[in-house]
């Protein structure tokens, strides 16, 4: 992830700070904080700095402020508040409206295998639509192979908020190199843990008993709070294994 320049809301963002694709013919992935206006122009709608991953020729912008806006393909952690014939309705920021999870929307699930899932379970899910017209859709499996690919009913485990820019930095496929991370990696070390990371600030957690929960959580709060960098990371990660 790198940041390229600050924008403010209306600049029209020049050819210079888009990413350059590997493969020429990929179409440019805008995030939040963007809108694209035919035929080629992209104008920012938030005031931050500009991120850009050349792998994916992808470019956002990193806002904290407001509520996050979900987009298409996003990895998001919902809750189910109620259910209807044929969908779930389920939660993913609050004071908002509901994402919709069709009850058939998990990996060779049928009328009689798919999950019964009730109010208050926690799902990991995919953005399949988003609209400012219309509610949200989201899946248990990944559109492009039918798989759930860790996706579906999350058991057990606790759940954190986190900053939007930290959820982003955790997904990063190079946490230490592009995100600056490497608070998870130093408690893997003595700590066995599951995590699953929604682009919406959640972060569920996993581990053997409820104290290594709340320390991976802690670290993780605590690194996105104060903003620690690698060394501080791991000075708060052997303070906190000292505390179990």
């Amino acid at each position: 992830m790198a940041t390229q320049t600050f924008v403010m809301p209306g600049e029209v963002l020049s050819r210079e700070v888009l990413p350059v694709p590997s493969n020429p013919s990929a179409p440019l992935k805008l995030g939040p904080g963007l809108r694209h206006s035919p035929p080629s122009t992209v104008t920012a709608t938030l005031a931050g700095p500009l991120c850009v991953d050349g792998k994916k020729n992808a470019i956002w912008i990193e806002n904290n402020g407001g509520r996050y806006m979900p987009q298409i393909n996003d990895v998001v952690i919902a809750t189910v508040h109620h259910s209807s014939t044929d969908w779930y309705h389920c939660s993913i920021t609050p004071h908002t409206a509901f994402a919709q999870l069709p009850q058939l929307a998990f990996e060779g699930a049928t009328k009689k295998t798919r999950p019964q899932l009730s109010p208050g379970s926690l799902i990991y899910a995919r953005v399949l639509s988003a609209s400012k017209h219309l509610d949200p859709e989201i899946v248990c499996y990944n559109p492009s192979t039918g798989k759930s690919e860790g996706m579906g009913e999350l058991k057990g485990g606790m759940v954190f908020d986190l900053s939007l820019a930290m959820a982003r930095r955790l997904l990063l496929n190079k946490q230490r190199d592009d995100g600056g991370l490497l608070v998870l990696d130093h408690i893997a070390e003595q700590v066995a843990f599951e995590i699953a990371v929604g682009r919406n600030g959640k972060v569920w957690v996993k581990a053997n008993g409820i104290k290594e929960t709340l320390l991976v959580g802690k670290a993780l709060q605590d690194t996105d709070r104060e903003a620690l960098k690698l060394d501080e990371q791991k000075k708060l990660v052997k303070k906190l294994l000292r505390q179990i």
